[in-house]
């Protein structure tokens, strides 16, 4: 599959992003980095405020849209949370760049993507709400979304983690969410 430029104007952004901070990088410098002038950015987005919505609602909608297929396709609510984390384990170890944007950059969102974002990610939080309290019963919404949430903790902090192979990594993060999910 072909990667147009505004693709690769979001995969670059995010990776400096990742590495100096919104605020460390300027327009020329994600030009530079895609071998095009920093004018030539302006062709496909707005400035740097429209990459980094771009980029912070496009994953929103990624992981959104991916949890609610799979959980369509599960045949039961076991399979359906096998299909979320394992889901999410491969979003989180094959965009780690992402993830550090995620976390850091929310304070430099303008306001109307935060709340896209934000009503994007509680339908992918409920997603998973809606298949634990169907393993897990006894447990309220608020529990429930509670115990999701520091899941996604657990899930997106591999860009700090003590690097192993990416196979051994998936297995431990699958068997941890499992058990702090399923007790």
């Amino acid at each position: 599959m072909a990667t147009t430029r505004q693709e690769q104007i979001l995969r670059t952004a995010a990776t400096l992003f990742a590495e100096r901070g919104f605020h460390g990088v300027s327009v020329h410098d994600i030009g530079a980095a895609c071998g095009i002038s920093g004018p030539a950015l302006y062709r496909h987005f707005a400035g740097k405020d429209a990459i980094l919505s771009d980029m912070l609602v496009g994953i929103s909608k990624t992981l959104q849209s991916g949890g609610r297929a799979r959980l369509a396709a599960a045949a039961d609510p076991k399979d359906a949370l096998d299909a979320l984390v394992a889901f999410h384990i491969d979003f989180a170890l094959t965009n780690p760049a992402l993830i550090v944007v995620q976390e850091r950059e929310w304070p430099n969102l303008d306001p109307a993507s935060r709340t896209t974002v934000r009503a994007l990610q509680l339908d992918y939080v409920d997603a998973w709400v809606e298949v634990l309290r169907a393993l897990r019963p006894e447990l309220d919404q608020r529990t429930a979304r509670a115990a999701v949430q520091a899941t996604f903790g657990l899930l997106n902090s591999t860009p700090h983690s003590a690097r192993i192979s990416a196979d051994a990594m998936a297995e431990l993060l699958t068997q941890m969410a499992r058990r702090a999910l399923l007790g």
